[in-house]
């Protein structure tokens, strides 16, 4: 038997900490892992480690996980040979396509896309002879806003300023939970240590949450806000800046400004206050601190983009940031110089270039909001849905109104899942081919390299044989790309392998042939435990990708938005608003199949303040029913005085107990969708970005 040690970064969140896996070779060259720890030598992670990491052995050894391709026969499946699969996709779809037209094909893309690089560099080379554009992703019930303010103030959709925590005399968060995110567009290892370090130092730590959440239990000053109303909060917070005379000066070509001052006069502290639940005179004291500190950070996550007004909320953290010299400073906000750099390489995007057929919501990046997709599929006429591609993901939980999805993923003539799991979506497939496991292949960070604290880079070799006859999820995407073209006559181009594709990138980077560190795939191979290219350095001016190379202050879309915000009425009293919540051990719906990370103290419960439970004649610990425009789940309550009054939690994610889901583990565990009562309907005008928080809600006794 032999020993051997291996080093690599944890895929499963942003944070890509280090590791050393540890494992063991028999006599008969089977492998087994002994195994898994934190890499010390880590310059970034500093050897920390998070449940969801040392879980990535039940991922392996999950019974449940699929290793070969599988066809659906009625309620069962029957497996498949991968050229017999290939064929069968190419069929069906040019088949549905010559039929319908190209529209009648969509994409779903899952959050794991951008956890697996070789997803990022191969699925297109499958999805875009399709020409559909019917793509839809993730990014649409998570970040999209954060991409489209980059898109009109930068000029780059991934231009997007980070939180220089290290170096940070004033971090205010606002809809973001670090320490049960490990960070999110900030990736940002061992974070709970880096926040505490910016107290010790003497800065201070702000959040503002409808819940006391656990990053708000070690911050300076938490801040209860009504749940959708974060865009009052910094429109206020704004406001003040400029009356007060709080603004610095910035060395960044900026236009604009005069004209967002001008627009926003009458959203001032006072007048915002009524919206969002906070005291006229904490949102004035609030902008003094964040003017007052030497360097300072705001800093808006998940739970301000996912609102009816995200786009919104990106845009006045951004100027926030702007106006009082702190962006593009360090210890303010400064994008990362990346060694594989996609912002150089790729365009800036697009937006609105075309519509949903049914629902009429925008296009960005050449994908449709998620939330037009069921009644794509559900409508009849010219251009209706009639197949999908899922990647890597679980709409049926992950996207608004997922018992309407179910019934429309139920009157497709075809499905095709690329995952490794008969899940709550994955079910309804004709046909799922499921790669190899995280430690079975190689892996590089295109995505959170890009969205660091500190600019990084490692080259991640894989820990464990690739088995006999499966295939890694980018030969998939070859393999369908080969039938395809043979099927319809298209012409492929030559493709490479991802670390070839990777090892161009790093030599063409401003780390490489071209510099001093020669950056190459070779040159990485020697550091296993990633190389640290220093902290974050002022660069915006340079990277700036609009047409005259200016930050646009005042994008007239979002000057347009902020009518809508001024006549929206006022939250009404006694009414309950729903958010979610995260936990560290979970990553939306896929990681509740592993012991390791569902033992312990239940989280699924709906949390409740206990005034409100009294005022409805509710008690701890009782089942109740909760209600939206669009459906009823029923859950445990639990009281908790972390929680606003008028605003409960459910974490989303859970209720797998759904027919035909092949995930043992999961399927035990208590807990319902809360995408059963998220709405399809509410939305971020803007981007058509999911508002996934602030869903008003009834609860009563089950």
């Amino acid at each position: 038997m032999t020993k051997t040690l291996h080093h690599r970064a944890c895929h499963l969140c942003e944070a890509i900490c280090g590791l050393t896996i540890e494992t063991e070779r028999d006599a008969d060259g089977s492998q087994r892992i002994l195994s898994i720890k934190g890499d010390a030598q880590d310059s970034f992670s500093r050897g920390h480690i998070c449940p969801k990491a040392v879980a990535l052995q039940d991922i392996q050894h999950d019974p449940d996980r699929l290793r070969q391709p599988m066809r659906r026969s009625g309620d069962s499946w029957q497996p498949i040979g991968w050229d017999e699969a290939f064929a069968l996709v190419a069929e069906k779809l040019a088949d549905i396509q010559a039929r319908h037209g190209q529209n009648s094909v969509a994409v779903y893309q899952g959050n794991p896309s951008v956890h697996n690089y070789g997803l990022m560099t191969h699925s297109n080379y499958f999805l875009g002879q399709l020409k559909t554009r019917n793509r839809y992703s993730a990014t649409s019930v998570d970040q999209l806003p954060h991409h489209l303010v980059s898109h009109l103030m930068y000029g780059h959709g991934l231009l997007i300023p980070i939180p220089d925590i290290d170096h940070t005399d004033f971090m205010l968060i606002l809809g973001g939970n670090p320490l049960a995110s490990n960070g999110s567009i900030m990736t940002v290892p061992d974070v709970e240590k880096r926040l505490k370090a910016i107290k010790a130092r003497g800065g201070k730590l702000v959040v503002v949450d409808p819940r006391r959440s656990e990053t708000a239990g070690i911050a300076d000053q938490h801040i209860f806000i009504r749940p959708g109303q974060d865009a009052a909060l910094l429109l206020g917070v704004l406001n003040t800046l400029f009356s007060e005379g709080l603004t610095r000066a910035t060395t960044l070509p900026v236009a604009g400004l005069d004209e967002v001052r001008a627009a926003i006069g009458e959203f001032s502290a006072e007048a915002m206050s009524q919206r969002c639940g906070v005291p006229a005179e904490q949102i004035r004291q609030l902008a003094r601190d964040f003017a007052g500190a030497d360097k300072a950070v705001c800093y808006g996550r998940m739970g301000v983009s996912t609102q009816a007004f995200g786009t919104l909320c990106q845009w006045l953290v951004q100027l926030i940031n702007l106006v009082t010299g702190n962006l593009d400073r360090e210890g303010g906000v400064v994008c990362t110089q990346p060694a594989v750099d996609l912002v150089a390489t790729t365009s800036g995007g697009h937006f609105n270039r075309w519509q949903s057929r049914v629902s009429g919501l925008p296009e960005y990046g050449g994908e449709l909001p998620v939330a037009a997709l069921a009644d794509e599929m559900l409508t009849p006429g010219d251009g209706q849905i009639r197949a999908l591609i899922t990647v890597a993901g679980n709409p049926v939980l992950s996207t608004p109104n997922g018992r309407q999805l179910e019934q429309a993923l139920d009157g497709l003539e075809f499905m095709l899942s690329v995952d490794l799991y008969i899940n709550e979506t994955t079910r309804y497939a004709d046909l799922i081919l499921p790669p190899t496991a995280p430690l079975e292949h190689d892996h590089y960070d295109t995505t959170f390299n890009l969205f660091a604290v500190r600019n990084v880079t490692r080259f991640n070799e894989a820990v464990l044989d690739k088995p006999a006859g499966a295939l890694h999820d980018w030969e998939i995407f070859v393999g369908l790309a080969q039938a395809f073209a043979a099927r319809t006559g298209g012409e492929l181009k030559p493709t490479m392998s991802p670390e070839q594709m990777i090892d161009m990138g790093l030599r063409f980077g401003p780390y490489g042939d071209r510099s001093e560190q020669r950056l190459s795939l070779a040159t990485l191979r020697d550091y296993p435990h990633g190389l640290d290219l220093g902290p974050l350095r002022t660069n915006l001016a340079e990277r700036l990708k609009t047409a005259d190379k200016t930050i646009q202050a005042a994008p007239p879309l979002l000057l347009a938005d902020l009518r809508r915000l001024a006549v929206q009425p006022l939250p009404q009293d006694g009414q309950l608003v729903l958010i979610g919540r995260r936990h560290v051990r979970s990553n939306n719906s896929w990681m509740h199949n592993y012991h390791r990370l569902v033992k312990g103290k239940p989280r699924h419960q709906l949390l409740m303040h206990p005034a409100d439970l009294q005022r409805r004649g509710l008690s701890d610990g009782q089942l109740v029913r909760v209600r939206s425009r669009v459906g009823m789940i029923e859950v445990e309550v639990a009281a908790s005085d972390e929680m606003m009054p008028g605003v409960v939690s459910l974490p989303h994610g859970w209720g797998h107990g759904r027919p035909g889901v092949r995930m043992a583990i999961a399927a035990a565990q208590p807990g319902a969708s809360a995408n059963d009562l998220t709405d399809e309907r509410h939305l971020d005008a803007v981007s058509g970005n999911a508002a996934l928080n602030g869903v008003p809600v009834e609860v009563e006794a089950a």
